[in-house]
Order: C-alpha cells, then structure tokens, then sequence
C-alpha cells in the first residue's frame, strides 16, 4: 500500500481528494494537515510514502513544508497539488525537493496515477503545467544557447521523437497512443533521454527541444 498525507487548509478539499484515492485498491490516506507545520510533523510521524501538500496554507505553506520534509524525511515523495500554475511556484516546488506538480482540476485517474508515479520514485508534472512553462520560457528567455544542445546528438531515433511530444507538453499516456506504444515503454524512453541530455526534469528537456527547433511546427 502507498501510503499517503494529504495537507490542505481547506477541510473539503482534503475530503474530496481522500475520496478519490481511496478508490485505489493500493493507495491509504492515513494522515491529514490543515496547515505545512502540521503536514511535517504527520508525514514524519506516520512515515507516509507520499506526502500530497497544497501550495498556500496558513502558517508554514506547502512549499516550506517541502523544503523541511526534505531535510527531515527525505525518503517521503512530495506532490505538490494546487490552483496554481505560475512559475515561480513550480520552480520553487521543484528546487525544494518535490516529485510532482498538479493542478487540483487534474482528474481523478490524474491524481490517482500522479501518487503511483511519485511513490515509485519517478517525477511528474501536469502536461498542462509543462506547457505553460515552455510559453513562459520562450516568451521571456534571452541569452547563450544552452551548451546541453549539443547532447541531443547522442539521442536515438525513437527518443527523439519521443523528445518532440515532450515538448509540446504530452503526457506519457498521450505519447504511446501517438506513437502505439504502451505507457511503460514510454517511461523508460523519457527516464533515458532524461539521462542523456543531464535535464532534471521533462520541462528542462522540452525547453531543449524547443531550442534545437525540434518542437512541432517549428
């Protein structure tokens, strides 16, 4: 079972999400936070697996609470869910050490499959997060060609492609059916190609798509 804290300061909210997950034969909320101060105490506590925090909360916010989670169980996976997508907020929920990224009007099976992808070790963020990043970045970027262009050499010919679709902020999901593959064999091409061109996440890899002009339509 992944066990999962969920931290929101609002009351239904956090009633909402719990009902969702616990559609899931192998997900357990078995802690509750209204605010960051308490979410660390619990998460530490109940030694979740998942820790599902929003962004603004009284007190100590989710995104201190990351930071400290981090530091104090940094075995726990942090899912940052909130109704905000500006990128000052998932720049920061990213630096402090969060797995994932999403909105809170993800849909059920999103969420469900976001706490799965974070607790197996692997990060996510919402393609609709992903996007507007890459338009953030393009809109405002000036300066040297990122010296991790080069890398892309050294991608296949099916990373490649799949580097494409990251760019254009596809899930994995979204991919596979693009390309007739299946979601797992997606995962492992965006986890290699990750690797090879030294990008922490998959918006640091569609900004390098963009940059080498390998987005659609470009």
């Amino acid at each position: 079972m992944i066990r999962v804290l969920l931290a929101d300061d609002q009351e239904l909210v956090r009633a909402g999400i719990r009902l969702v997950l616990e559609h899931a034969v192998d997900i357990e909320v078995v802690a509750e936070a209204s605010d960051g101060h308490e979410a660390l105490h619990l998460a530490v506590e109940h030694r979740v697996d998942v820790a599902m925090l929003d962004i603004r909360m009284p007190g100590t916010d989710g995104l201190d609470a990351a930071e400290r989670i981090a530091a104090r169980a940094p075995s726990v996976r942090v899912l940052m869910l909130t109704t905000f997508g500006e990128h000052a907020y998932v720049e920061r929920a990213l630096r402090a050490g969060a797995a994932g990224f999403l909105l809170k009007d993800s849909t059920p099976q999103e969420l469900i499959q976001a706490v799965r992808t974070v607790a197996g070790g692997a990060p996510i963020v919402s393609p609709q997060i992903t996007r507007h990043l890459i338009d953030q970045y393009l809109g405002s970027h000036e300066g040297p060609a990122d010296p991790r262009l080069g890398l892309i050499a050294d991608l296949t010919g099916r990373e490649l492609d799949v580097l494409a679709m990251v760019a254009t902020g596809a899930s994995n999901a979204e991919i596979g059916k693009q390309l007739h593959l299946g979601e797992g064999t997606i995962k492992a091409y965006v986890s290699r190609m990750l690797t090879k061109l030294s990008c922490a996440n998959r918006v640091q890899a569609a900004v390098l798509a963009h940059g080498a002009g390998l987005a659609p339509g470009r």
